[in-house]
């Protein structure tokens, strides 16, 4: 499955879903965050995904990065909610969903890291370099809240 990120575009279809998506920001302790290269849009990103019937957003995020980067891990704090209805999502199945995902910081444990059919490339990236990745301006701005260690959460 292949997908589209409309970001403040006017020219954005108009969403027809919502769902709950869960995202996690995980440094190792030389301070690299933990992210992937993405299979539906080629961008990278932090690891997330969607939330399943039976289990909580906290277990959502340690599913979603250990599938996606062989890293387990344990959630610790929520670094903000993001629900801006200018962010819309476009799958190739017809599906035009509105944001809606909360992002977790996360503590690595254990693993190594692997890719999935998620991830095409999995990393440890240094913060100063993640501006020479292609990333979504929607992710960037979670990395952005996860880096100034504020105690407040975000939410839009």
């Amino acid at each position: 499955m292949t997908r589209v990120d409309y970001y403040n575009d006017p020219n954005a279809p108009k969403a027809n879903s919502i769902a709950v998506a869960v995202s996690a920001f995980i440094q190792d302790d030389e301070g690299r965050i933990l992210m992937i290269r993405r299979t539906d849009n080629d961008l990278y990103s932090i690891p997330g995904g969607q939330l399943e019937l039976g289990e909580t957003l906290a277990e959502a995020a340690v599913r979603e990065v250990r599938e996606e980067t062989g890293i387990s891990c344990e959630v610790t704090s929520v670094i903000g909610l993001y629900s801006d209805p200018k962010h819309v999502i476009v799958y190739d199945d017809g599906e035009i969903r509105q944001e809606f995902s909360i992002c977790f910081r996360a503590s690595p444990i254990s693993g190594e890291l692997t890719t999935s059919n998620e991830s095409r490339e999995v990393l440890w990236v240094p913060p100063a370099r993640v501006k020479d990745l292609k990333v979504h301006p929607s992710i960037s701005l979670r990395i952005g809240h996860a880096l100034r260690l504020s105690t407040e959460t975000f939410f839009s």
